[in-house]
């Protein structure tokens, strides 16, 4: 075994679909040439890449795209700047269903690279949040939870932060079409007892 490498990751690797393992490993790889000191660890059920006491970055295999992230915000708030695909897949750089569909190496290492400044400079990987208030229904929404006795009573008994991330993202909407979608799917998803980010609960 190398340094620093988890035999879990070699698994988990393995285990991946075919089209995914090629991209799990140049990004393995890739973490380990920005910071020869990261270990490995699997959390969520997918690789982590740990350094000076904090997480750096995961990536993980789905069935059909790989998805890459970073822990901190401040180095999320960096990536953002380059392109936001955060509502595309998990991860920060989209669906990643080929090597072609990466950042350059170049740009990967400079996201890396910081990762591991920040990490070093001992601060918080995650600032203390204060606690946001709830946001008030918007009238659509209201007005079809009305009508689905099951998606309401859902909606009432998720936490506010759930709440919170259904409305933003019917909300967040530019277009009448698009809004009028994913308050379709808000009602689908609540009337099945679903988060609104359910799909990566067990990732």
């Amino acid at each position: 075994m190398k340094k620093n490498t988890d035999p879990r990751v070699d698994d988990y690797i393995a285990n991946a679909a075919e089209f995914a393992r090629p991209i799990l490993r140049h990004l393995r790889a890739l973490v380990h040439r920005a910071c020869p000191e990261a270990t490995e660890t699997l959390k969520w059920r997918m690789p982590n890449f740990e350094h000076a006491g904090s997480i750096l970055c995961n990536m993980a295999a789905f069935k059909a795209h790989c998805a890459f992230g970073f822990w901190r915000k401040d180095v999320q708030a960096m990536v953002a700047k380059d392109g936001d695909k955060t509502d595309v897949a998990m991860g920060h750089l989209g669906k990643i269903a080929s090597l072609a569909d990466l950042p350059g190496d170049d740009v990967l290492s400079r996201y890396l690279k910081f990762a591991v400044e920040r990490a070093e400079s001992g601060t918080r990987a995650r600032p203390v949040a204060k606690p946001k208030p709830a946001l008030p229904v918007p009238a659509d929404l209201a007005a079809a939870l009305q009508k689905n006795r099951k998606a309401a009573a859902a909606f009432e008994k998720f936490s506010l932060s759930h709440r919170r991330e259904y409305i933003e993202w019917i909300t967040e909407a530019k277009r009448d079409e698009t809004r009028q979608k994913r308050l379709a799917t808000t009602l689908e998803w609540l009337a099945e007892g679903k988060s609104r980010n359910w799909k990566y609960a067990n990732c």
